[in-house]
């Protein structure tokens, strides 16, 4: 079986067009070259990948077993010359970034800022997940060129520690457990408050039910949101205390910040699928020397 980038091409572009003929035209070819490769696609695989209506083509059962795995050839042969553009220069190019939604809110700011300094014509594109497992399983696919999150489970290629994010409490200025300005706050102190929590899609949730467990109690729910900046204004707001990276808590922000007590961290890496290249090494190095996730450094900007 030989199967051709430009077949997975034809076959990717025909189920998103849902129409032969508009899959001709979006990829400048004649209707009839286009059918007689995407037939010697079905031929190769050994049966139809697509059932054609009177209207739109459909997938059969063998096309949505082969559509993944289509895009993420497609994927990968994108990626493949990219970089392969970039082993010699750190002046030019595209990098794409897996990463969790708090951390494009949290680490990922400043260390961008820094890395635009550094390198202004290396464009950056970010993939936002919102578990561990999405975050490899995107990787695994080839969506990215590194991936910014918790170290994966059983991964084959480099991982590289970043260190360990430090989780804060935020409370309204205003609850009697601010009181005094306590600059750590043990969490079994709060057993008996509604919480701001997390919906089980977001990372957040475990880190929240485990560090409460820990604690002695099952917290009960207030609100639930799927983001960690959500939750920091909820809390502000005065629906109950919760659990944020502290990194990304903006400066003078209108609530009680602590440290809880024992301190609560998530440790963080970057992970790739092979040796990367000198633009993503150079990337992670920034990321890395930038001592973004010391607890000094994120207790200097908030003020705790």
């Amino acid at each position: 079986m030989t199967l051709t980038l430009r077949q997975l091409e034809y076959f990717v572009a025909i189920v998103d067009e849902g129409s032969f003929t508009r899959a001709a035209e979006r990829l400048h070819v004649s209707q009839p070259g286009l059918s007689r490769q995407f037939q010697a696609l079905e031929h190769d695989v050994g049966g139809p990948l697509v059932e054609r209506l009177s209207r739109r083509v459909q997938l059969t059962p063998a096309g949505r077993a082969m559509l993944p795995y289509a895009r993420a050839a497609l994927t990968g042969a994108t990626r493949a010359a990219d970089a392969a553009r970039r082993v010699a220069t750190l002046e030019t190019g595209e990098l794409y970034v897996a990463t969790f939604y708090s951390h494009s809110l949290g680490i990922l700011p400043e260390a961008l800022s820094i890395w635009r300094r550094q390198h202004p014509g290396v464009a950056v594109r970010l993939f936002e997940h919102r578990l561990a497992d999405e975050l490899a399983a995107g990787m695994l696919a080839g969506q990215a060129d590194v991936a910014i999150g918790p170290p994966p489970v059983d991964w084959g290629g480099p991982v590289r520690s970043l260190g360990a994010e430090e989780l804060v409490l935020v409370i309204a200025s205003d609850d009697p457990a601010a009181r005094g300005r306590p600059r750590s706050i043990r969490l079994a102190d709060l057993a008996d408050r509604d919480w701001v929590h997390y919906t089980p899609e977001s990372a957040l949730c475990a880190v929240l039910d485990n560090a409460c467990a820990t604690a002695g109690f099952t917290p009960r729910v207030a609100v639930r949101t799927e983001q960690g900046g959500s939750a920091a204004r909820l809390a502000a707001a005065g629906l109950g205390p919760t659990l944020v990276p502290g990194n990304i808590i903006p400066a003078r922000f209108p609530a009680h910040l602590a440290r809880p007590d024992p301190p609560i961290r998530r440790e963080l890496c970057a992970y790739t699928r092979v040796h990367p290249d000198a633009v993503t090494s150079a990337f992670v190095a920034t990321i890395a020397d930038s001592a973004l996730l010391t607890p000094a450094h994120i207790r200097r900007r908030i003020g705790i």
